[in-house]
């Protein structure tokens, strides 16, 4: 059986409480790259704009996209508290052609992860329409190496792999951590977090 892709009122209805990967940071696992991302950010389903605050409080152009309005609401009202200079637009990760320019990164973390089959591969065609040549696609999602239940589907490491077989160079794949939100039970994952994998691949022409 294929998998399909979540609604926007699925996710509406994961945001009338606190989803959780809805953590109030961004991701250890992007953290602890953080320096290397220079440039131009680009979060695709950005949720609450975690990521995105954070690249636009160290002064880069900072970029986020959701097809929830209500979570873009809220990533614009905590820029606008913070006095940050960032961009929030209402768009389905699907449509990110439609964006006006390029970027030189884009961030996926916990969006692979959760779009069905025949969503992989015209997702990533759009990620690479938007990025600049050269430019690097952050991701990171749930590993085949955590135990099955609750969460998004697991993605195996040949699956990426093969994701990223054309058009692509995978600079480095390795095994992470994700951190779920504080009220997630402790027993809901893997000791230490939801295992992952965190893929950093290079758009090549």
């Amino acid at each position: 059986m294929t998998a399909s892709s979540p609604s926007p009122a699925d996710f509406r209805q994961a945001y009338a409480g606190q989803p959780p990967w809805d953590i109030g940071q961004l991701q250890p696992a992007l953290a602890e790259v953080a320096d290397q991302i220079r440039g131009s950010v680009l979060d695709a389903g950005c949720g609450t704009g975690d990521a995105v605050l954070f690249f636009a409080a160290r002064g880069q152009d900072a970029y986020g996209v959701d097809f929830v309005p209500e979570v873009i609401a809220t990533a614009r009202a905590a820029a606008a508290q913070r006095g940050l200079s960032a961009a929030f637009l209402v768009m389905d990760a699907l449509a990110l052609d439609q964006l006006p320019r390029q970027f030189d990164n884009v961030i996926d973390c916990g969006l692979f992860h959760v779009l069905g089959d025949a969503d992989r591969t015209p997702y990533l065609r759009v990620v690479r329409h938007v990025l600049r040549p050269g430019g690097r696609l952050w991701l990171v999602c749930f590993s085949e190496q955590e135990p099955p239940g609750p969460g998004p589907r697991r993605v195996a490491r040949g699956e990426l792999e093969s994701a990223f077989a054309d058009g692509w160079e995978i600079e480095s794949l390795e095994r992470v951590r994700m951190q779920a939100a504080a009220h997630v039970p402790a027993d809901a994952y893997s000791p230490g977090g939801p295992q992952a994998y965190r893929l950093i691949a290079r758009r090549v022409a």
